[in-house]
């Protein structure tokens, strides 16, 4: 018997005898919940009317079904105004899925396009299914919570990690989570500490251009579901269940787990855009509306705006991450513009935005990794001054300032000395830990580094918009030539810029991203906005892997040399502001404690100590197109003499060097060759032998 069920807790809750629903929706005056016995069905095997009397309590509709369990496909239906210029969407011909529901059947025929326009759209509809998340044996996995000092995050995506040929694995576990699971041992040997994962929320693949697909996911559907293309299961439990085996081979080598998630908007877009879910619901809490409410307030360029921060939707974020840390054992988040998340409900910055002190101070999330992309595309741009005292943040202004320093740009060598030190201008006067300050060079979003240092500028033709999409602000520098080249004086040069990079970011004060595929120099062939190529311009080629063994072999000393370093031992107990300090660093131009800053300069040394106090380690930079010759300092504070660990310009084995096979420097000078990078380690006097 069909019973009246409870508000709490939202989504379908599987109880011994049976499942119980519940569902926000303020102005709705029926809603109906629809059974299904597969995924294709056109049409519901049951039709439950809830009765505003019994099945609702205040803004909750609820109700308890007997004699069902996990595994059930189910879906919504909404009655209400349909009033787009008082905000309200409601169309009961549309399914809708369940906003808290944990797993999702993808039909065949799935259609965006009839989710659009009028007309009942059951047959071509996602359907959520009912779960029980506490049915999986985790054998004693935790989070493993490694303090971000220890850090190193390899940004990859789940599909174009293995998707490729050439990755070895069968066909049905390329581009899956098993299949990065069988890839594990590449990244332990590589020596990366955290895998940071593009979306993996449900998305909507069809958000895309005619005849190609969404491939990045920052179009989501589901706050809950790990995306089913990424399953090599077929079974509607598959997806979470083989999630979750992924999360647990990572943890057991080590390798924690950070999800990019996009809580500023969803895949259902504009005014013109498809019902899936929210907009069906309760349009007006979920989304930002204009002046106009028929229009979406648009801070995210992709037609609509989450409102982050209503009651509603607060709620919904906080559960959606407490999910993914308690059922799902993840270990972070990369929260995307996140700065939208510091708008009121019409677009206003806030001073302390709610749901981020909510995130903040949640105790379910305590330890967990948070990192914010402090900016938004609507312009507000909050590198150095998001809210909160245990976000880290992508420093976007390291990767334009090592980019500019290192084309040869001016007026850069103040900049990128600050951003070797970890950003002291923005993030000093936090006392903050150092590792507030996230650097990278290259993401997802533009130039592979293969690509930064092969094209002047953006070829996204295959994204069919005429390559209008995507920025022009690349600080890219093609070494001569435009795309591949046959000169080898070309492409000894494009291998020594794409160490300088690695190294920089790889040495400097805070912690690294890595972007997949730049080990080995994977390339976009000029595409720096491949969000809608699902094929070989995005798929890890792994054949690069033998070409570019030098460069792998480069990325894995560094990471080596950063994980046993005392920095990594000590700094997390540090501030940035004590480090600098202890540090003790000393800058140089070509001469010794004479730094040259002016705009026309293009070179920079420091000398600083290690933590411990034993080592001195003198670092240079030359991104001039001439030789320089950089004195060295002295040996009154080394009886041992400089040693070189690094020189971009040599060809490898001899561009790195470690330990007793580390060549003595003779002379008091080092003739630092073009665009190259030069490191250096001695024995302090009081500690040589």
């Amino acid at each position: 018997m069909i019973q009246q069920g409870e508000s709490f807790p939202l989504g379908s809750t599987v109880c011994p005898d049976g499942v119980n629903f519940s569902l926000f929706s303020k102005n709705s005056t029926l809603v109906e919940l629809l059974l299904f016995d597969h995924t294709d069905d056109a049409k519901p095997a049951t039709v439950m009317a809830l009765n505003p009397r019994w099945n609702r309590t205040y803004h909750y509709w609820h109700i308890f079904v007997p004699g069902i369990q996990a595994g059930q496909i189910y879906g919504y239906r909404a009655f209400g105004p349909s009033e787009p210029q008082h905000g309200l969407r409601f169309d009961s011909r549309k399914l809708l899925l369940d906003p808290y529901g944990k797993a999702l059947a993808m039909p065949a025929c799935y259609s965006r396009v009839n989710a659009s326009v009028p007309g009942d759209n059951c047959a071509t509809a996602m359907k959520s299914i009912v779960v029980d998340p506490t049915r999986y044996d985790w054998e004693g996995d935790i989070p493993l919570k490694r303090p971000f000092a220890k850090t190193v995050i390899y940004e990859l995506h789940v599909r174009g990690f293995t998707r490729h040929p050439s990755s070895g694995l069968s066909h049905e576990t390329r581009g899956t989570y098993r299949g990065l699971i069988d890839k594990i041992p590449y990244l332990q040997d590589l020596g990366v500490t955290a895998v940071e994962l593009l979306p993996l929320f449900q998305f909507d693949e069809q958000d895309a251009p005619r005849g190609l697909v969404n491939y990045w996911g920052y179009s989501p559907i589901s706050f809950f579901v790990p995306h089913h293309g990424y399953s090599s299961r077929k079974d509607h439990l598959g997806p979470m269940d083989e999630f979750r085996d992924m999360v647990k081979a990572l943890h057991r080598a080590g390798i924690e787990i950070i999800l990019d998630v996009v809580f500023n908007h969803t895949a259902e877009g504009d005014h013109a855009g498809p019902t899936l879910c929210y907009r069906g619901l309760e349009n007006a809490a979920y989304y930002m509306l204009e002046e106009d409410r028929s229009r979406y307030a648009d801070y995210t360029g992709t037609g609509n705006t989450l409102n982050a921060n209503q009651p509603i939707v607060r709620r919904l974020i906080l559960d959606s991450l407490r999910y993914w840390v308690e059922s799902m054992h993840v270990d972070g988040f990369r929260f995307d513009l996140a700065s939208i998340l510091s708008r009121d409900e019409d677009g206003r910055p806030l001073k302390n935005p709610p749901i981020l002190w909510d995130i903040e101070s949640d105790p379910c999330l305590a330890g967990t990794k948070l990192i914010a992309e402090a900016w938004d595309a609507a312009g507000l741009y909050q590198v150095g001054s998001f809210i909160g005292d245990s976000w880290k943040e992508w420093n976007g202004q390291f990767r334009d300032d090592v980019r500019s320093f290192m084309k040869g740009d001016n007026g850069t060598v103040r900049r990128v000395a600050r951003r070797l030190l970890g950003s002291p201008d923005l993030y000093g006067h936090k006392e903050r830990e150092p590792e507030q300050s996230l650097n990278f060079v290259t993401c997802h979003d533009g130039f592979t580094l293969n690509d930064l240092v092969s094209y002047n500028q953006k070829h996204n033709e295959a994204n069919g918009e005429d390559n209008r999409d995507g920025t022009d602000f690349n600080l890219s520098w093609n070494c001569g030539v435009e795309g591949p080249a046959d000169d080898p004086s070309i492409e000894r040069l494009r291998n020594r810029q794409v160490k300088n990079f690695l190294a920089l970011t790889l040495l400097s004060v805070g912690a690294p991203i890595l972007l997949m595929g730049d080990e080995v120099r994977r390339t976009q062939r000029g595409n720096n906005n491949a969000y809608c190529q699902d094929n070989d311009i995005s798929w890890f080629d792994w054949t690069r892997l033998g070409k570019h063994a030098d460069i792998h072999r480069f990325v894995r000393f560094l990471l080596l040399l950063r994980l046993r370093s005392t920095l990594a031992r000590e700094a997390s107990s540090l501030t940035l502001n004590e480090i600098l300090c202890r540090a003790r660093i000393d800058w140089h131009g070509i001469v010794l404690n004479r730094p040259d800053w002016n705009d026309e300069s293009h070179s920079l040394a420091l000398t600083a100590g290690t933590l411990d106090g034993r080592f001195l380690v003198h670092v240079i930079v030359n991104a001039y197109w001439e030789p320089l010759a950089f004195e060295l300092p002295g040996a009154a504070k080394s009886e041992q003499g400089w040693r070189r660990l690094i020189d971009t310009c040599l060809d490898s084995p001899d561009d790195i060097c470690d330990g007793p096979d580390a060549p003595f420097v003779p002379g008091d000078n080092y003739l630092v060759q073009p665009r190259s990078m030069v490191a250096l380690f001695a024995l302090r006097a009081s500690d040589a032998k």
